[in-house]
Formats: C-alpha cells, sequence, structure tokens
C-alpha cells in the first residue's frame, strides 16, 4: 500500500468513526492527509470507496482480534467468553462512539448500497463465527444463540455511547454467559 493510500485510510478511518460518514467532507480528509485531490480520485474513485475501504480496514482489525482469542484454540465456551469480554473493553475505551458498521448502517440504510454491504458481509462473518463457536457448546441447534449474542452485541454498542459502559459491559457479559447456560442446560456457569 502507497504511503498516500496509507494516509487517506488512517485520516478517514480517525474522522469517520469520530464524526461520522456524511458529515465529513473529501476536501478535509485530502487536507488532513496532506495529499491532493487528485491523489485522493487516484485511489479511491469516490468517497463511498474510502468509505467501503474503512469498513474493510475495520472488519480487519476486527476479525484479527477475534482470530487472537481463536489462535490459542481454547474451548469454545471460554472463546465466547473471551470474544465478550474484548467487546466489553472495547467499550470502555476512551473514544468510543459505537459500532463502525452500525453507524454506517444508519447512514446508508439502503440494502444494494456498497456501504451497506460492507456492513453487511463483516456482520454475516462475525454471526458465522459466533455459531460456530456456539455449535460446540450443547446440543440444540446454534443460530438461535448466534443471533442473539450478535444483538446482545449490537444493544451493547448502542448503550455504551449513552450509559456507564463498564454497566453495559458487566450486562453485556452476564447475557452471554446466560445464552452459555441455556445451551448447557442448568443454571450453573459452563
Amino acid at each position: 500500500m502507497s504511503e498516500a493510500r496509507s494516509r487517506l485510510l488512517a485520516t478517514a478511518t480517525r474522522i469517520f468513526y469520530a464524526e461520522g460518514l456524511h458529515s465529513v467532507g473529501v476536501d478535509r480528509i485530502v487536507a488532513e492527509a496532506k495529499v491532493t485531490r487528485a491523489t485522493l480520485y487516484r485511489h479511491f474513485p469516490g468517497k463511498e470507496d474510502l468509505v467501503v475501504a474503512y469498513l474493510q480496514g475495520v472488519s480487519e482489525m476486527e476479525r484479527a482480534g477475534v482470530g487472537n482469542i481463536l489462535a490459542g484454540h481454547p474451548p469454545a465456551a471460554e472463546a465466547l467468553r473471551a470474544v465478550a469480554e474484548w467487546i466489553a473493553e472495547s467499550i470502555q475505551s476512551a473514544h468510543f462512539r459505537g459500532c463502525a458498521f452500525l453507524n454506517a448502517a444508519a447512514e446508508y440504510p439502503d440494502p444494494g448500497h456498497p456501504v451497506h454491504q460492507a456492513v453487511l458481509t463483516h456482520r454475516e462473518w462475525f454471526l458465522r463465527t459466533v455459531t460456530e463457536l456456539f455449535a460446540r457448546v450443547g446440543s440444540s441447534a446454534p443460530e438461535p444463540a448466534g443471533r442473539h449474542f450478535v444483538m446482545l452485541r449490537d444493544g451493547a454498542m448502542a448503550s455504551g455511547c449513552l450509559t456507564d459502559p463498564a454497566e453495559v459491559g458487566d450486562t453485556f457479559r452476564q447475557g452471554v454467559d446466560g445464552i452459555l447456560r441455556h445451551r448447557l442446560g442448568s443454571g450453573a456457569s459452563p
């Protein structure tokens, strides 16, 4: 990746996440990245291409985070708790502004739009990943548990911007523990 493209993506990532996608213009990104408009358009045919690249970069970071958790091949329940812990910790970070993907979907609601498609691609990966882990915990169909986990995560990501993020993280972790207890068919922690 060229230095200019790298600067454009780093600048866009910082500003898009902090301020939103539609509210940030190309002129500001060009100025803060210290490149020309021609350089921007050489790397990204339009602003929405830059937005898609930003979301792909965030997706790569999240995939790497989950990949690091799974690299040690922990038992599935432990891996799901570790993913939940990682999410809860991210909610408590100083510059947390919600989920980049939920934010992007709110700004690009058309399901056929490339930005919305980038959101769906990431969410499908995440749902598939947690569902595969739930398939290794308990014997009932894992899909409802995977969807439940994702819904809890979405709620935590939204609530973390509105209320005490530590409390949100605790509630999220408790919800994940509840799903795991249900899958194992007991009130005890797996």
